[in-house]
């Protein structure tokens, strides 16, 4: 072995092993073994007790004799050595170790890579370690990016993009030997399961047992964070069975279930509390470039079907089935073989990459980047500008912005020293946050805060506390959390006595499932002001007696303390609502307030008279003994319920009244008053009165709730309620959907703080608009959609692996009744994974400042419905102009689009500078199609 004075010239690569052994092998910078001749240099295997860098290696055994600890057949992969080698002899591996390795195991590109010989860079773009760069490996060994590895009949890949990223982590560790724990769902079902970390790193699965039968559970870039015991509301109810401390919940993104779990110790809990916290801040960290090589190093283990760290033909004919590739066989294997460059048979290493470049090669975005190269090779400064002026619109300001864009996505180092962008930089522009469909300058605050709370859109939920239906679904502090999660600002409390004298949630005269208040308050404590600063509006729906109503407010001053408005600002009489920024971090209770004359607002908790039959039904089987006698009867019988003067003195700016008219409310009603609609009464209003309707929600707030009729927690659409200026409109969070896509496009904007400014003519008080009958002076505009291609579209079902998508895109409009249209492209068949489509889609917007666009992806099925693949949904005021991206939400992550712009949205703010790092010129590895569309102004009369 040489010594390490003379690191200089040697190579050294760390192996590990399921013998949990460890290996160094050494190679001479003289090498060139041919037919086992050395050349007078020389190649060394030995065993080492050195502890790895790698924190999913186990802990190395004590020093082994090399001859001792050889565990089998040794093949080394990709090595990002600075020569090329030829096959490892025999003859220089040390006793009882064979060789299995060939050209490509230890080989780099001599001159044909620029890129990895200026950059040092692995075929993933990992960069290449060495004793310059990580000076404190000089006496020890150097980590390679990805080593590959056969032992004793067993094939394992290391997690490569852990390595020196995260230190050795005993919790890490002991996750990856796995832990039984007890997977909680209910009081009633408790079973023990085997959770496992794989050894990438980014996945846990679970069997029955130890070493049983194992199956995914969840990957860690689906978690979203990890909370202790005593914060999961089914392990409170359980704690008498299970220690908290020894329970922790897995909480994920989207509208998957929590995963409760229960471990036999406090310390296996906190170690998996504390592992999965480690990787989850791992993940979110990862920059574009990392997801990058974590989806190839996916897409390879997903092909090598028999683990042996290589891919054979008939693997790779497998993987593009899951990819979603119908691809000619005689084309494929053309493509594989090219890729080949070893012509060992097989694909490993940076072979694969290549044959994924080779996939994803666009000839469109190829057509667009020579359009304005002069040589088709790069694109110069001024070539450059060119495209950002003229595609991009970026006007003025385009010189200074393209040097900002070549330095941050020009991969080569020479190419950001002359201002110059290849091929690889343009699209990396593109596919980056930079190319966005929507507004890069819409997505932070940038609307005026400052203006009275009735001139903004609300993001508002109702019966927030259901996570299922109206009539039997379960009560829980998990809607209120994952509803202020995602941005929400008004809650909604449906409250009634309760055992104890404690006061109950849960929707009346059915059921539902019952929480207890203060756990609703806690939890609304906790997280209101998590996502956005602003203030939450706390909708009570009270219906308890005078005794628990002081409860309710002992619950509401102790638990939210400062964080609740109890007075007004600065001590004196409004005369109008104060603003978002005045109420920041401030929660507000919208509830009836004692008065001379007591006004009972219109009664939201009840279900409508067609529904009444089934309450009554429903009533009887109640375990509350003042809900068993039919509702009618109730009427009659039940006095009208006293309110509480200390819980009155809690509703500050949103007192609550019945609406009767619309003149009634001008001459009756301030400012500070609320009414409640049904969906019925607000479509009827609309429909009868939409003018007055909206100079109504000029100067009151309006809240408006799905009908009871909706017992399945659906959703009405709520744009015709935006069209009226309707500030609160209610929906049912629960349940995902077309309904919920649109609320979930308006709000995306404004830095998702759950307050929208509405449009000039819906804050004016004399405005003349009515959302039925929209005239002039609004400007049309034509929008012109041409879609062009797609990339990496989803399964809808993934347990076919031979079924391949034929993807269709449906672009809809939703705004004022006129504007409410949708159009789609024709289906392409059997290709999910590179479609083209290359069509043309033409809409007319007559008021374009209320209308959102939705971008959908289906799978066309001729014997049914086309199966949703998935959709992205943005206010036509946040459209960005020129080639831009589009990131679908369902299914998988993300879904590019490239859109232009022939001119300008609708006045957007300047567009910001740059703020996302580069893709190294690789496409992005989330599903993406591309679209182009021109958009022209003009005046037009109204219908």
């Amino acid at each position: 072995m040489k010594s390490s004075d003379s690191w200089n010239t040697a190579t050294r690569i760390l192996l590990g092993f399921r013998s949990e052994s460890y290996c160094e092998i050494e190679v001479s910078e003289g090498w060139h073994g041919d037919e086992g001749q050395t050349d007078s240099s020389s190649l060394e295997m030995h065993c080492w007790s050195i502890p790895p860098l790698n924190p999913l290696l186990p802990t190395p055994p004590p020093r082994l004799s090399h001859t001792d600890q050889c565990p089998g057949p040794l093949r080394v992969g990709w090595a990002g050595l600075k020569r090329e080698l030829t096959p490892l002899p025999t003859g220089l591996l040390p006793s009882g170790c064979k060789s299995a390795s060939d050209s490509s195991k230890l080989q780099q590109k001599r001159g044909g890579s620029q890129r990895v010989q200026e950059e040092q860079r692995s075929p993933t773009g990992f960069p290449c370690p060495s004793v310059e760069s990580i000076p404190e490996l000089r006496h020890r060994t150097a980590i390679l990016p990805k080593v590959t590895l056969a032992s004793a009949g067993e094939q394992w890949v290391m997690a490569y993009l852990l390595q020196g990223r995260l230190p050795i982590n005993q919790d890490l560790l002991l996750m990856q030997k796995g832990t039984l724990m007890r997977k909680v769902r209910s009081k009633s079902w408790k079973k023990l399961r085997f959770f496992r970390l794989q050894d990438d790193g980014m996945t846990v699965w679970h069997a029955r047992q130890a070493g049983g039968r194992a199956k995914p559970s969840f990957s860690i870039s689906d978690v979203d964070t990890v909370r202790e015991g005593h914060e999961s509301e089914l392990l409170r109810n359980l704690a008498e069975e299970f220690p908290l401390e020894q329970g922790f919940t897995i909480v994920f993104h989207g509208r998957r279930s929590n995963l409760d779990l229960v471990a036999n110790s406090v310390q296996e809990a906190q170690t998996w509390m504390q592992g999965l916290q480690l990787l989850v801040g791992f993940v979110t960290n990862m920059d574009q470039q990392e997801r990058l090589d974590q989806w190839l190093s996916d897409w390879f283990q997903r092909g090598d079907k028999n683990q042996d760290g290589r891919m054979s033909f008939g693997e790779v004919q497998r993987l593009l089935h899951l990819m979603n590739v119908e691809m000619d066989q005689e084309y494929a294997f053309q493509l594989f073989q090219t890729a080949d460059t070893s012509q060992s048979g097989t694909l490993e290493g940076e072979e694969f990459v290549e044959f994924y470049k080779s996939l994803t090669q666009r000839p469109e975005v190829q057509e667009l980047f020579e359009k304005f190269s002069s040589d088709g090779q790069k694109l110069t400064l001024l070539e450059f500008v060119d495209f950002l002026q003229e595609e991009q619109k970026e006007g003025e300001r385009a010189s200074d912005l393209a040097l900002e864009l070549i330095d941050r996505y020009e991969p080569s180092e020479s190419g950001k020293l002359r201002h110059v962008l290849s091929m690889d930089g343009f699209l990396g522009y593109l596919c980056s946050k930079d190319g966005d469909i929507f507004n890069p300058t819409c997505h932070p605050l940038y609307q005026d805060m400052t203006q009275p709370l009735n001139h903004y859109y609300i993001n508002s939920s109702h019966n927030t506390y259901l996570v299922g239906d109206q009539l039997c679904g379960q009560s829980s502090v998990e809607g209120y959390i994952r509803a202020l999660k995602r941005g929400c600002r008004c809650v909604e409390v449906d409250i009634w006595d309760g055992p104890s004298g404690e006061p109950i949630v849960y929707h009346g005269h059915t059921l539902t499932s019952r929480i207890p208040f203060k756990d609703v308050v806690a939890a609304i404590g906790q997280y209101a002001f998590q996502m956005s600063d602003y203030p939450v509006i706390l909708s009570l729906e009270n219906h308890c007696s005078w005794e628990q109503q002081e409860i309710i407010v002992r619950h509401l001053t102790e638990i939210l303390g400062d964080q609740l408005l109890t007075t007004a600002l600065d001590g004196q009489t409004p005369t109008q609502l104060p603003s978002p920024e005045d109420l920041r971090r401030k929660i507000l209770v919208k509830g009836k307030k004692l008065i001379l004359e007591e006004e009972e607002e219109e009664p939201e908790a009840e279900l409508e008279a067609e529904q009444e039959s089934t309450l009554d039904l429903e009533a009887q089987l109640e375990s509350e003994p003042q809900e068993l006698s039919p509702r009618s009867e109730e009427k009659k019988k039940k006095p009208k319920a006293i309110l509480c003067p200390a819980l009155s003195a809690l509703v500050v700016y949103l007192k609550a009244v019945t609406f009767y008219s619309f003149p009634h409310s001008r001459e009756h009603y301030h400012f500070y008053e609320t009414s409640s609609f049904s969906e019925t009464k607000a479509k009827s209003l609309i429909k009868e009165a939409g003018d007055e309707f909206v100079q109504h929600n000029t100067w009151q707030l309006s809240r408006v709730y799905p009908s009871g009729l909706r017992t399945d927690s659906s959703n009405y659409n709520p744009q015709e309620f935006w069209n009226a200026g309707c500030q609160m409109v209610a929906m049912n969070m629960q349940t995902a959907g077309l309904e919920m896509d649109l609320c979930d496009g308006l709000f995306r904007q404004n830095a998702g703080c759950g307050y929208v400014l509405k449009p000039d003519f819906l804050r004016d008080a004399q405005s003349s608009f009515h959302p039925e009958r929209p005239i002039s002076p609004f400007k049309a505009q034509t929008l012109i959609i041409q879609v062009i291609s797609g990339q990496q579209l989803p399964k809808v079902d993934n347990t076919k692996e031979q079924s391949i998508v034929d993807p269709l895109v449906r672009v809809e409009i939703f705004g004022v009744r006129p504007d409410t249209t949708r159009q789609e492209t024709s289906y392409v068949e059997n290709n999910g994974f590179n479609p083209y489509w290359g069509q043309t889609l033409r809409f007319r917007v007559l008021v374009p400042e209320l209308a959102l666009l939705r971008f959908v992806v289906k799978d066309y099925d001729w014997k049914s419905r086309n199966d949703f693949i998935g959709q992205y949904t943005l206010p036509w005021s946040c459209m960005q102009q020129g080639e831009s991206v589009l990131c679908l939400l369902a299914h998988s992550p993300a879904l590019a689009v490239f859109l232009m712009l022939s001119s300008p949205p609708l006045q957007p703010p300047p567009r910001l500078p740059p703020h996302t790092p580069a893709l190294q010129g690789w496409p992005q590895p989330s599903p993406s199609f591309h679209l182009r569309a021109h958009l022209h102004t003009g005046r037009v009369r109204g219908g």
